[in-house]
Parts: C-alpha cells; sequence; structure tokens
C-alpha cells in the first residue's frame, strides 16, 4: 500500500500534465516560435522512454522504492538521476516555446517546482534504501548532466 504523501504527489503530478493538454489561452509568447522546439520535445520523450525501459521491474510511479529493487546508474541514469522527469519537463518546456503557449509555460513552471520537491523526497527515501545513493548522488545531476 502506497504513502499517502506519494499518492498526493503523484496525483498532483498526473493532474498537472492533463491540465497541460487543454486549450486555454491566457497570453502567447509568439517571439520564441521555432522548429527547433518541436525536435526538443520529441528528444524529451525518447529520454522518458528509453527510462522507462532500462528501470523494467524496478519501475514504480510512487517516489517510495519498490521492496527488492536495484538501484539504476547506467545509461540514462548516468547522466541524470531523475531522465523520466527530465525527459517531461524537456517535452513540456519545448512545447510551450514552440506552440508560443504562456498557459502551457506556466503549467511547465509548475510541474517544475513539483518534480523538485518530489525528487527531494524521492532522494531522502532512495539514501535510507541503497548505501550508494549519496556517492551516485554526488557525481551525478539531478535533471541535467554536472558539468
Amino acid at each position: 500500500m502506497p504513502k499517502l504523501k506519494d499518492v498526493v504527489l503523484v496525483s498532483i503530478q498526473f493532474f498537472l500534465m492533463l491540465v497541460y493538454f487543454l486549450n486555454v489561452e491566457w497570453f502567447s509568447l509568439n517571439f520564441m516560435e521555432h522548429f527547433i522546439w518541436f525536435y526538443l520535445g520529441v528528444l524529451g520523450v525518447a529520454i522518458s522512454g528509453i527510462a522507462l525501459l532500462q528501470l523494467n521491474v524496478n519501475l514504480s510511479p510512487f517516489p517510495t522504492p519498490k521492496a527488492n529493487s536495484k538501484l539504476i546508474t547506467n545509461g540514462v541514469f548516468k547522466i541524470s538521476r531523475h531522465p523520466i522527469y527530465t525527459g517531461i519537463l524537456i517535452f513540456m518546456f519545448s512545447f510551450s516555446f514552440w506552440l508560443g503557449d504562456g498557459y502551457k509555460l506556466s503549467v511547465s513552471l509548475a510541474i517544475l517546482a513539483l518534480f523538485y520537491y518530489k525528487t527531494r523526497y524521492e532522494e531522502s527515501l532512495l539514501e535510507n534504501t541503497f548505501e550508494d545513493y549519496k556517492f551516485y548522488k554526488s557525481k551525478t545531476g539531478r535533471f541535467f548532466p554536472k558539468f
């Protein structure tokens, strides 16, 4: 049975992802329209897809790690500790810019804030579950590579 905090965070996440696709005209960003944003959005979907495949049986929608799961640190997880979130963020921001949609950009900012909060919580759980997590965290960026 998932923890209440896990259910609330995932529910907010899916709510924000659903309202992102509403056609609400709030304000436009016409100066940012460009085809490159479309391709970056597709890249975001690919990153999330690869991460989902890599997690395989370790995948859970909730921040609390599954029992008997293992820490994945290779592939896209070598670049980002949370590549599924990274891909979602790249998709949401890129398509907001491509469409010139201020409403979608606002929802993207809200989900960025949620993901930041959610990953802080998730990482505290991962540190308690995997003794190697602190080292992994020190060398790998949260959403984007460390330089």
